[in-house]
C-alpha cells in the first residue's frame, strides 16, 4: 500500500463519515493503517495532501497512530 492509496482510504472515510464523525474516522485511520505507515516511514503530512482534505488533520491521524498501541478497531 502506497501513500496515494492510503490518501484515497483516508479521503473516503472522511467524506463518507457521519455528520460530527469526521475527526473520529480520522482518528480511526490512524489507528487502522499505523503498521502501514509506520513500516514504510510514510509522511502523515504527504497522505493528507493525497487524501484532499485539510492539512490541518495531520494531527489528528498522528494521534491515532499514537492510539493504535492502546486500541483494536472494531467493525
Amino acid at each position: 500500500m502506497n501513500v496515494q492509496e492510503l490518501g484515497k482510504i483516508l479521503g473516503e472515510m472522511y467524506i463518507k463519515a457521519p455528520h460530527g464523525k469526521q475527526v473520529a474516522k480520522i482518528h480511526l485511520f490512524g489507528v487502522k493503517y499505523a503498521d502501514v505507515i509506520q513500516r514504510n516511514h510514510y509522511s502523515v503530512k504527504d497522505i493528507i495532501a493525497a487524501s484532499g482534505i485539510n492539512i490541518s488533520y495531520a494531527t489528528e491521524v498522528s494521534k491515532g497512530i499514537k492510539l493504535s498501541e492502546y486500541v483494536i478497531p472494531r467493525d
